[in-house]
């Protein structure tokens, strides 16, 4: 079993002067429950190398058990420091894709060629897709014969009501909740910062941090599902 995981490169909350970058818990937790499961793991990211850590999840209201044991993990450190560069990712070397939260997804992943090429060409071929809390945002141009990809499935997301409460409504490109719904998506939400994963196909989607866990093991429930087939 072979999951290529997406991270973003990109560290400027838009033009606030402040960092971002992807959210720890959400690589964190994602990545032991994969690696746990016995997976060949490929980090990538669009530049590659170390991607930028948003700083606010690594603060110490934010620890989690899965980040304590990355920063125990040398090789999940050195996994992490050298991702590959997206543009040389083929889906036809994978079973699956994660891609990881966080608000940098926002900037440089949501509208990237290479990223909508290559979710279109593991859905195309049959292969399930996954994005929690920000990144399902990243489903927003791709397609699927000939209709946005999240038309009339079930998808969750970062919500508008979480995304006020850190206080960037204002600052992102769009809201997560509000695109989805807008590209035809059937939107379904938890109470803010309660985990809340959504499987519908091949689609898997969880909505904020607490939800990553849940969505990397209802992307395992899937792909076992789908080699059952």
């Amino acid at each position: 079993m072979k999951i290529l995981m997406v991270l973003t490169s990109h560290d400027q909350l838009g033009n606030t002067g402040r960092k971002t970058g992807f959210w720890l818990e959400e690589f964190a937790a994602p990545y032991f429950v994969f690696r746990d499961a016995g997976v060949d793991l490929t980090l990538a990211s669009p530049k590659g190398g170390q991607p930028p850590v948003d700083p606010k999840s690594d603060l110490p209201e934010n620890q989690t058990e899965a980040m304590a044991r990355f920063k125990q993990d040398p090789e999940a450190q050195r996994a992490l420091a050298g991702t590959r560069k997206l543009s040389e990712m083929r889906s036809k070397d994978f079973d699956t894709i994660f891609y990881v939260g966080g608000h940098g997804p926002m900037w440089d992943l949501v509208d990237n060629p290479d990223s909508i090429a290559l979710i279109e060409s593991f859905y195309n071929s049959g292969k399930p897709v996954a994005a929690v809390c920000h990144s399902p945002a990243v489903f927003h141009r791709v397609m699927y014969k000939g209709a946005p990809l999240v038309q009339g499935k079930r998808v969750t997301g970062f919500t508008n009501g979480e995304e006020a409460a850190v206080h960037l409504t204002e600052v992102v490109p769009f809201l997560v909740e509000d695109e989805l719904k807008r590209i035809g998506g059937l939107y379904e939400k938890a109470p803010d910062w309660e985990s809340f994963a959504v499987v519908d196909g091949r689609l898997v989607t969880g909505q904020n941090p607490a939800s990553s866990t849940a969505a990397a093991k209802a992307l395992m429930e899937v792909l076992a599902a789908v080699h059952a087939a």
